[in-house]
């Protein structure tokens, strides 16, 4: 069985993930968050400063891009190879994020639900196929949501980019017609949408759109489980769900 440390134990991602890790043969061996409240039979800390030794062998991150620093310095302070499935990371983060890789392993996914990377594969091969088609990425999710555009819209918007293309998020203040090098990415945010996002592309004539529809966030628990028992068997360096599935 493999321990973890869950980092954001007890928002609504550490929750779910404390209600399905066993089905993974994955136990919490301790949590780290905020709020440090216990729930679920594994003590929770404040912060990784507390934190006192421990069998943990890899560290899943469900926190906010904000603690990355603190996350980074913890997992390569102990060696442990590290999931980071927050999203909004800044290009300093990435940075940071490609030194620790360079002594632990570490595995980034904007999504971990199997079925998003198999709609930024298809759109990928669109993109390619349907060459001079208008694309538009479409993403909806709950009204408690902080960053926009979703990061599975960013990763989308990059696997269907050519190298002239540019991001127009909503078009409120173009008073112009649309030039062919835009990709628009629009964000909305209502009610409890758990995730959906659509990419369409749009030619004369004819329409194609592919998308997805996350009906429950426990999809992406199952995938940061997945990613913890594949990222604690490698060696350092960067992983995401191309390499999982591949490898």
């Amino acid at each position: 069985m493999l321990n973890i440390l869950l980092s954001g134990a007890c928002g609504r991602m550490g929750r779910v993930i404390a209600g399905i890790c066993k089905d993974h043969d994955v136990q919490i061996a301790l949590g780290v968050d905020v709020k440090n409240e216990e729930y679920a039979g594994f003590p929770v800390y404040p912060s990784f400063d507390l934190c006192p030794e421990n069998q943990a062998q890899a560290l899943v991150d469900f926190s906010r891009a904000e603690n990355l620093h603190a996350v980074l310095a913890y997992a390569v302070a102990h060696r442990l190879p590290v999931v980071l499935a927050a999203t909004g990371y800044t290009e300093e983060d990435l940075s940071a994020i490609r030194k620790a890789a360079e002594v632990i392993p570490v595995f980034r996914s904007a999504n971990m639900s199997l079925g998003v990377h198999v709609l930024k594969l298809l759109s990928r091969r669109a993109a390619e196929l349907l060459s001079g088609f208008d694309i538009e990425i479409v993403e909806k999710h709950h009204n408690q949501k902080l960053d926009a555009p979703s990061g599975t819209a960013v990763m989308l918007y990059d696997a269907v980019k050519s190298a002239d293309s540019e991001p127009v998020y909503g078009r409120h203040e173009r008073t112009e017609r649309r030039q062919k090098n835009e990709i628009g990415v629009l964000s909305v945010r209502g009610g409890t949408v758990t995730g959906e996002h659509e990419v369409g592309f749009y030619g004369p004539s004819e329409t194609v759109l592919l998308s997805h529809s996350a009906q429950d966030r426990v999809i992406f628990a199952h995938g940061a489980m997945r990613a913890a028992k594949f990222i604690a068997a490698q060696a350092p360096g960067e992983y995401n769900m191309d390499d999982m599935i591949h490898l």
